[in-house]
């Protein structure tokens, strides 16, 4: 194998002197790069064809090491046809067309305001309706900002945002789309290490070879190589790996992995490294005998690859008198690395006397925070008084959260009051039974109409696209015609929603019920309006984002739908605000 391995070190050198020798004497003569010789270049097409065949790699290895040669000689060479473009690349996932918004909805923004409204949208845990704004926003198609802000600022943006979104599938498309890999590379690092963590290999490296272009990130490359490796292609990863230590890469610890890996040694390097979940897959990978035992410091992506990888195992083995580890392990938990179910196991371990258990609430105080929680949690498992047990769920909830660790007691605590009946429950603890069970909504069967209220009739299926211009005119007139004549009817702010969206949709109502309402010109924020004035479509989305925040739509004051529904009318934005329309209006049962 090691006299395979030079002969192709050898013979790779051989070709780059080749090369070399061609590039120095073509530099002897002026020659315009823009119209070589057809024949030439047909010639060569052939001398090159032939060598790819004798070499047997595939079409992502010669990327690589063309690449690899390029950024050491710093030779750009582009093609005539991308030199003359004038194009304008658009990155991005959805035709604008599709919620009514243009290429130019980001062209008047600045990029200070941009910046300001992500850093409030970041700390902001939003609600579904309000992502997939956010959503739309961003990945629309458009052309980028060009006020205080930097295409490549932009991208970064968007990078971070799909990040705490963390939409797997979503942030695939959009790399594999735009093939973006080398000019968000933390986006691309962030996608192949989440599949790594949950140890699937297979999808990490599939993710890597939908880059149609040479890895320029040195921690995606090495990754590449691994991805080679694993998939049987280990002449194709050693030519990389030779030609990236002939330009200079130097990584001990990689290159004593490797080498085990490519088989040059049965040597195992012991060394564990923390520094990236991609050295720790290694270390786990190139040792038989791989044992590690997480701490505090531990980051949350080796703990979920520990879980995944079925290396928590030994802490089942854990003694109670290791406190340091079971806070650890508690530390983890509350992180959502270890199931909780595992660590209240090792609560019910602990051993206490029956006066410990009948004075629960003075006991635990006597005792370190681990030994008082498991305590409680024993308790609690004893205890058959559902006043009394809910007063221990809060004690021991509490206890969690003074050691800031609340999120470890999460999920059993929704178990434990699932099984008590509401009714039971004292109004002292009432605020603390529905603020952490989990409430589960019915799901909306259908939608009805409601023949006497406008907003709730049929009519609202114009949204649909299920009437014609004359069949609205004459249907809602009717309607209107009816509700003048009664007295009772109450003209709601939905109804003058229902009816200012028609009417900007270019739908003649008769004058003779404009005294139906009144149109308020207030209803909408300053800011807001004069990015409305500006034309700034994308920004005043990533507004409407953060005024719906956490809320559902449907949950939403009709005055903040009155001036988003207005802001969307003004902007002509129908597409996006008809699907709105078709969650706020319609009677639901």
């Amino acid at each position: 194998m090691k006299i395979s391995r030079l002969l192709n070190k050898n013979f790779f050198f051989l070709i780059f002197f080749i090369f070399f020798a061609s590039f120095s004497n073509a530099e002897e003569q002026p020659v315009d790069i823009w119209n070589i010789d057809s024949k030439q270049q047909e010639k060569d097409s052939k001398a090159l064809q032939s060598n790819e065949e004798d070499m047997e790699i595939n079409s992502t290895s010669e990327f690589e090491i063309f690449n690899m040669q390029k950024q050491k000689e710093n030779i750009l060479v582009e093609s005539n046809e991308n030199l003359n473009s004038k194009e304008i690349k658009i990155i991005g996932l959805y035709d604008p067309q599709n919620y009514g918004l243009d290429i130019n909805m980001w062209l008047n923004s600045d990029g200070d305001q941009l910046k300001n409204i992500f850093l409030k949208l970041d700390k902001i845990k939003l609600s579904k309706d309000s992502t997939e704004i956010v959503k739309i926003a961003l990945l629309t198609n458009a052309q980028n900002p060009k006020k205080n802000i930097s295409e490549k600022e932009f991208l970064n943006l968007k990078s971070e945002w799909l990040i705490k979104n963390s939409d797997l599938d979503l942030i695939e498309e959009y790399l594999v789309k735009n093939q973006i890999f080398n000019s968000q590379p933390n986006l691309t690092k962030y996608l192949v290490d989440q599949y790594l963590s949950e140890t699937n290999i297979d999808k990490a490296c599939e993710i890597l070879s939908k880059n149609l272009e040479p890895f320029n990130d040195e921690y995606l490359s090495k990754f590449n190589i691994y991805c080679l490796i694993h998939l049987g292609k280990k002449e194709e990863a050693q030519l990389i790996f030779d030609l990236k230590k002939e330009l200079g890469f130097s990584n001990k610890y990689f290159e004593k992995k490797i080498n085990y890996l490519f088989g040059y040694t049965s040597k195992i390097d012991e060394k564990i490294s923390e520094k990236t979940i991609f050295d720790f897959y290694l270390a786990h990978k190139t040792n038989p005998d791989f044992v590690f035992e997480p701490k505090d410091t531990t980051k949350k992506i080796i703990w979920k690859y520990l879980s995944s990888s079925g290396l928590l195992k030994s802490f089942e083995l854990i003694e109670i008198s290791e406190l340091n580890k079971i806070s650890t392990l508690e530390k983890a938990t509350h992180d959502k690395n270890y199931p909780e179910k595992d660590l209240f196991e090792i609560y019910k371990r602990f051993q206490f006397n029956i006066n410990q258990l009948l004075n629960v609430k003075q006991s635990y105080k006597t005792l370190s925070n681990i030994e008082g929680r498991a305590l409680i949690y024993q308790k609690i498992l004893l205890e058959s008084e559902i006043v009394e047990k809910l007063k221990l769920l809060k004690l021991l909830k509490e206890s969690f959260k003074n050691d800031n660790l609340e999120k470890a007691f999460d999920i059993e605590l929704k178990k434990f009051l699932e099984k008590i009946n509401p009714t039971e429950v004292p109004d002292n603890l009432t605020s603390f039974y529905y603020t952490n069970i989990e409430i589960k909504e019915n799901e909306i069967i259908e939608k009805k109409f409601n023949k006497d209220i406008l907003h709730q009739s049929k009519l609202i299926n114009y949204f649909n696209g299920d009437y014609s211009k004359s069949k609205i005119e004459k249907d809602l007139n009717s309607f209107l015609k009816k509700i003048k004549k009664n007295k009772k009817y109450f003209f709601s702010k939905k109804d003058q929603i229902f009816l200012e969206s028609l009417r900007f949709d270019g739908i003649e109502i008769s004058k003779k019920y404009d005294d139906l309402y009144q149109e308020d010109d207030s209803e909408i924020p300053t800011d807001i309006q004069v990015m409305i004035n500006n034309d700034e479509k994308g920004l005043v989305l990533l507004r409407i984002a953060e005024v719906i925040g956490q809320d559902k739509l449907e949950r939403i004051d009709d005055d903040t739908i009155y001036f988003i529904i207005r802001t969307l009318n003004q902007l002509n934005i129908d597409l996006l605000r008809n699907k709105i329309l078709l969650k706020v209006l319609p009677l639901k049962v």
